[in-house]
């Protein structure tokens, strides 16, 4: 994995993580981008060293998820099965859904294969197998929609 993947990478893991505490506390965007960027992103906290991340990259993600919810929700709650709601998922999943979604949408530059391996692994690190396959069949399911 080179230098730049392994970057974009925990950008997308903090990413995540960013757009979790956006929904559980409402913390205003800029303040948001601020604290990960100075106490999260590359920082050691409880003797955990955060990876260095890709910095424009993961304020792209979470302030393009922010910007555009609205159609991203909508986007993924069409592929969900029928009864069920985007409420209905865990808010950790939702905001993988919504990152990995945004990406599809709007960083044509990155492949669809490695939106959707990289979605599925950020999964791993919140949930088991099954969880992780259902973003894999979710994120390929938008892709379908949203990529020719």
């Amino acid at each position: 994995m080179t230098e730049r993947s392994q970057s974009r990478s925990a950008a997308r893991l903090a990413a995540v993580q960013a757009l979790y505490q956006k929904d559980m506390e409402g913390t205003p965007l800029p303040v948001l981008l601020h604290e990960f960027h100075q106490h999260r992103l590359g920082a050691t906290i409880e003797d955990v060293t955060y990876a260095d991340a890709e910095v424009s990259f993961f304020d792209d993600i979470v302030a393009g998820v922010d910007a555009r919810r609205e159609e991203i929700d909508g986007l993924i709650a069409g592929k969900l099965s029928s009864g069920w709601s985007l409420e209905r998922l865990d808010k950790p999943m939702r905001q993988i859904l919504r990152a990995g979604s945004y990406e599809l949408l709007a960083r044509i530059d990155v492949p669809t294969a490695t939106v959707i391996t990289e979605y599925v692994d950020v999964a791993h690190a919140f949930y088991d197998k099954r969880e992780a396959g259902f973003v894999n069949g979710l994120l390929d399911a938008v892709a379908k929609a949203v990529r020719r």
